[in-house]
């Protein structure tokens, strides 16, 4: 059976090249960074739209006037089914006027254009296996549900309770951020991110006829800031950057203030908790200065969890099926995958294969993007993951 659906799903996906590349032509050109919700109606009605056709309704949720979302669920859906959830955002790093220099454009087997990447290819994919699951009649024991957000670049602020909500219901999650590296790399681990305040309070003072007065706050961040270096782990792939300080008044001051903004990344929860206890565990060395500390891991690490373990081997059988043969890697930066695998099996990266994620050479390869599609296609009629126990 599993080859059989395999040879029907390719064939018809390779068939839908013109209606992909129109698709994600549609969604690049309607521009919606992040930070600019008022920007986003037109990729919300060209998303909407596609999901009708391909026999999904669709609703949004979020804020009137401010970040809102899509969740789509089938027009026509058994009751009692489990359900899968699909996650993609819509939101991109790239300002209005973007196009204009860099306009969509395809050549040979590329797409380019800001967005494409990272990842309106996704969605587009999305869109193509749920229309060849409806035109092919292939059975879906787990129904998939279908959530796309508009703020994941600037961390999925607004949306992370709805993903939390869904995602705890879910006997799986598949994340449609694009594949990494030439090999098209499926990411089955993320490192979780935190990003962390830390603000020294001292007392100013004349720093030439009066220092012993003051309590320099300069002086004990240079501390902190060592201390945090120091928590560096190459080998377990723990990574601390001081990002940004700044603090003072002028050279004759003893400074009363000092900030640095720090950005951490662990490869597995326990790290992101030993971290967070350690950095808001940090004392003041300088007498009379005091420190404020703010901020933690804010998206938790995608580990190896043998339930995520089970998902990549399904998917790799599937892979084969369609003469492919799949790699994985663990991605440095996180993702919404990395919520959705703290509540149930989770797979990231199934989206197109290219290059350039926020980058000026953004690009995707159009005929190993639709090979990703069918696989998306099988992954959704596969049985629910505690019913899974091989080639199916």
């Amino acid at each position: 059976m599993l080859a059989t659906n395999a040879s029907r799903v390719l064939d018809y996906v390779h068939g839908q090249r013109s209606s992909l590349v129109g698709l994600i032509k549609d969604l690049v050109e309607a521009e919606s960074p992040s930070a600019h919700p008022e920007t986003h109606d037109e990729v919300r009605r060209v998303l909407r739209l596609a999901l009708a056709e391909a026999g999904y309704d669709s609703r949004e949720v979020g804020y009137a006037d401010g970040p809102r979302h899509i969740i789509g669920k089938p027009a026509q859906r058994p009751k009692g089914r489990p359900l899968q959830l699909l996650i993609g955002h819509y939101d991109t790093v790239w300002p209005v006027g973007t196009l204009a220099s860099r306009p969509f454009s395809v050549s040979d087997d590329t797409i380019r254009g800001p967005g494409s990447f990272d990842m309106k290819g996704g969605l587009a994919q999305i869109v193509l296996a749920l229309g060849a699951i409806r035109e092919l009649e292939l059975e879906t024991p787990v129904v998939p549900v279908v959530f796309v957000n508009s703020d994941e670049e600037i961390g999925s602020r607004t949306s992370t309770r709805y993903i939390r909500r869904l995602a705890q219901r879910a006997d799986r999650a598949l994340v449609l951020e694009p594949a990494l590296g030439d090999h098209g790399a499926i990411k089955t681990e993320r490192k979780g991110i935190g990003r962390f305040t830390i603000t020294v309070h001292g007392k100013a003072a004349h720093a030439g006829l009066d220092p012993e007065a003051g309590a320099s706050a300069i002086l004990e961040l240079a501390h902190v800031i060592q201390a945090l270096f120091a928590l560096n782990d190459v080998e377990r792939g723990v990574t601390v950057n001081v990002g940004t300080i700044d603090g003072g008044i002028q050279p004759n001051v003893i400074a009363p203030h000092s900030k640095a903004v720090v950005d951490v990344r662990v490869p597995t929860v326990a790290d992101g908790e030993e971290i967070e206890r350690v950095i808001h565990g940090f004392k003041p060395v300088t007498p009379n200065v005091r420190l404020h500390i703010e901020g933690g891991i804010g998206r938790p690490s995608m580990e190896a969890t043998p339930r995520n373990r089970r998902l990549w081997q399904m998917a790799g059988e599937r892979a084969l099926a369609l003469g492919i043969k799949l790699t994985e890697a663990r991605a440095g930066g996180g993702s919404d995958g990395n919520t959705t695998s703290q509540f149930t099996a989770t797979l990231d990266g199934l989206g197109p294969v290219g290059d350039g994620a926020h980058a000026a050479h953004e690009h995707l390869l159009i005929g190993r993007t639709l090979e990703r599609a069918a696989l998306l296609t099988l992954l959704l009629t596969a049985p629910p993951l505690d019913e899974y126990g091989g080639s199916s």
